[in-house]
């Protein structure tokens, strides 16, 4: 969607507070011994303490409030009776729908202690989203940003997810345009003042080819390497864009 009025900024505002502070819950009760199932539930009461929905459940049928990738898992994991384990990397996405607005955020995250490569690769997507976050500006086309994304992944060696990308938002979960992690010269649409999108490196310490899993849900990386994901709902101005659903550092 494209911003048009105060309403919208209200309505956006508001779903995205609440996307970041299930966020902020999730990510505060990480930890070994609890499940996936569990964390999803605090989710559920969360949003419904809010009056809010999850916009995944609601759109595509997602057996789960939020989805919760573990290790080899790049998005779309879902809870259950799996449980946390000490070094484990957890990716957490959160996708919110409330009065008609959605906004969509994810982290991730290593359990202590976590291999060297475990916090290097959440180092790693964050300053890409960074690098993206830099280039994103009205006026500016939108295969800048997966460039962007692709330049700092690979110069701290690791692989762009190949297939997966960012996205529109603000009505639904997955609006125009596309908003590639890597350079593709056939996105030729043009960042416009307004135009709410998420960012979202998806990135792996192997070859990033993913597939999915016999779930029907999970994208797991085909040759078993860590993956981690970083998201955030912003909106294109001339400068440098809002980054709606921000969290603590």
């Amino acid at each position: 969607m494209s911003i048009e009025s105060k309403a919208d900024w209200v309505g956006l505002r508001a779903v995205s507070e609440v996307a970041r502070q299930t966020l902020a819950l999730l990510t505060r009760e990480v930890r070994p011994g609890i499940s996936t199932g569990t964390l999803d539930e605090m989710a559920r009461r969360f949003l419904q303490s809010k009056r809010a929905r999850s916009a995944p459940a609601i759109v595509y049928g997602f057996p789960g409030t939020v989805l919760i990738s573990i290790n080899d898992e790049v998005v779309h994991g879902v809870p259950g009776q799996r449980q946390i384990q000490p070094g484990d990397l957890v990716s957490l996405d959160v996708t919110v729908e409330l009065n008609g607005y959605v906004a969509d955020a994810a982290r991730s995250l290593v359990v202590p202690p976590g291999a060297d490569t475990a916090h290097r690769l959440v180092a790693c997507v964050r300053a890409a989203f960074d690098a993206a976050l830099d280039v994103a500006t009205a006026g500016t086309r939108v295969s800048e940003i997966g460039r962007a994304v692709q330049r700092e992944v690979r110069r701290h060696g690791f692989a762009v997810v190949k297939g997966l990308a960012g996205h529109g938002v603000g009505l639904t979960i997955h609006e125009p345009p596309s908003v590639p992690n890597e350079w593709d010269p056939t996105q030729t649409d043009v960042l416009t003042d307004g135009l709410v999108i998420t960012i979202e490196p998806m990135i792996a310490a192997g070859s990033g080819r993913p597939f999915e899993d016999s779930d029907g849900w999970t994208i797991r990386t085909r040759d078993r390497g860590l993956a981690a994901h970083y998201e955030d709902t912003v909106v294109i101005t001339q400068g440098r864009p809002v980054v709606l659903t921000e969290t603590a550092a």
